[in-house]
């Protein structure tokens, strides 16, 4: 059988086309045997589908020698804390985050959280899971059935798989870390910074609304006085409100009105596994990823003097500004979680960021967390007495950036090609680290192609002068287009 939601980085594909009750059980199966994994966490986000998914995943994670503890419904990031937290063999979270109603997914890793990727065995798991007899697959699904699932039932969230039978196995069990999550995110910040702040949280339906609540409870019960104004809050797979994902500009309103009319210090926005967050100053304006990249920086280097900070290709030099200006060592990798969390790794680095709103901790296992950030620029703007947008105003004049542009092309090669050879005799820096990234005297760019779509993605900054960086980034896009 070929199994065709398997991609570089993670699992995503359409449910019944791609993803159904017995892919799920093949995978389970092969990561347990492939990586002779004994025990192994679990997880699902708020999608109909997710739980279905999850139940199907243990019992074929069962069938490979492998012992399932439960969390129920979770964020990602709660996988990764949960996978270290309990020293088990690997983790596995159920989400699409914020792909389409109709797909879900899941994310992989290893001991210690490290991740599952192309090059890390995530296509050797596919070659196993598509090697099994589907005789084999459905016997193993029967053991621990109850009742036939048609299509339209599993769209709607009804599993053929039930938790008595995986029980009964001896092999599967319901945990909950949610305790220790919460006492390892308060250890980031100081409760005794804080002032009083009001904040807007918008959990997009998504999963994020129940960690959140616990952290608001242990806030409470020490007397943090932070205020959460919650929009969007309770869990529904259904999303009535529509895929959470702030990083389109069309996702935002709900969030920035909330701010305003509620006159909060900041707003809070995360996608739908909330392993990405996306801030909003108090005016309800939206403050790119890049310029929280700083931030993060600077709250890390102000407690940890000297340390390394792992940052993307993409735009960087405010980054590298703030770092080496607080005696900090700035470190380049090529952008992706996988690569971000093994320069991590590999360099002992407190922190890396990348402008797409992923935040690694190295004390969070080097994964990336939408509930950290925030909580240290929360703890920020007590410290420095400053609203988000004075916070934010200086670095995004110093460097002011066009964003992530992409452009639908029939020849990525070609273009990127096209634009190197035009501009590298004028570079004063020729970059090879992803994609192309030259430099010039006063402004630079980075142009990358998607690796699984005819899209290239074009940043462009300027030192100091945003003119400059529009004609710019005008000018590539124009010379882009011809191709």
């Amino acid at each position: 059988m070929k199994i065709t939601c398997f991609k570089a980085y993670d699992i995503r594909g359409k449910l019944i086309e791609q993803l159904d009750e017995a892919v799920a059980y093949r995978i389970g199966r092969a990561f347990a045997e492939h990586f002779s994994a004994k025990t192994v966490v679990v997880g699902g986000d708020v999608r109909l589908t997710s739980e279905p998914l999850k139940l199907a995943l243990s019992a074929g994670l069962i069938d490979g020698g492998a012992s399932v503890s439960d969390l129920g419904m979770t964020g990602t990031e709660e996988i990764y804390f949960a996978t270290k937290h309990l020293g088990v063999d690997g983790g596995i979270e159920v989400t699409a985050s914020h792909n389409p109603i109709d797909y879900n997914g899941m994310k992989l890793v290893k001991e210690g959280s490290r991740p599952v990727s192309g090059d890390t065995g995530l296509f050797a798991v596919q070659a196993l899971a598509e090697s099994y007899e589907d005789s084999d697959v459905e016997a193993g699904l029967k053991q621990y059935s109850t009742q036939i699932v048609t299509n339209d039932d599993f769209i709607q969230g009804k599993c053929s798989i039930a938790t008595e039978k995986l029980q009964a196995s001896g092999q599967y069990q319901l945990v909950s870390i949610m305790d220790a999550y919460v006492e390892h995110m308060q250890s980031y910040v100081n409760s005794d910074n804080f002032t009083p702040l009001k904040l807007v949280v918008n959990a997009g339906n998504g999963a994020a609304g129940k960690a959140l609540d616990a952290i608001e409870a242990a806030f409470v019960e020490k007397g943090v006085p932070i205020e959460f104004v919650k929009i969007h809050h309770e869990p529904d797979g259904q999303f009535p409100n529509g895929i959470p994902n702030p990083l389109l500009p069309e996702s935002r309103a709900d969030t920035a009105n909330a701010v305003i009319q509620q006159q909060a210090n900041m707003g809070i926005a995360w996608d739908g596994d909330f392993d990405r967050c996306f801030l909003f100053d108090e005016k309800g304006d939206f403050v790119e990823g890049y310029y929280i990249v700083g931030l993060l920086a600077q709250a890390f280097l102000e407690k940890d003097p000297g340390a390394k900070i792992i940052y993307d290709p993409r735009v960087y030099w405010n980054t590298e500004d703030i770092v080496k200006s607080a005696g900090g060592v700035p470190i380049k990798s090529k952008t992706g979680h996988a690569f971000i969390k093994e320069r991590m790794r590999a360099d002992d680095a407190v922190y890396g960021g990348e402008m797409s709103a992923h935040h690694y901790f190295r004390d969070f296992a080097y994964c990336d967390s939408g509930m950290i950030p925030w909580l240290l620029v929360a703890e920020l703007l007590c410290l420095q007495n400053k609203p988000l947008s004075e916070m934010v105003a200086q670095r995004i004049a110093a460097f002011p950036s066009s964003g992530e542009i992409n452009s639908i092309l029939k020849d990525p090669d070609a273009a990127i090609a096209n634009i190197l050879q035009t501009y590298e005799e004028q570079a004063t820096v020729v970059d090879y680290t992803d994609g192309i990234g030259l430099e010039f005297e006063n402004w630079r760019f980075n142009l990358r192609k998607s690796n699984t779509e005819p899209v290239v993605r074009l940043n462009v900054e300027s030192q100091g002068d945003i003119q400059l960086m529009q004609a710019k980034t005008k000018e590539l896009l124009e010379i882009l287009k011809k191709n």
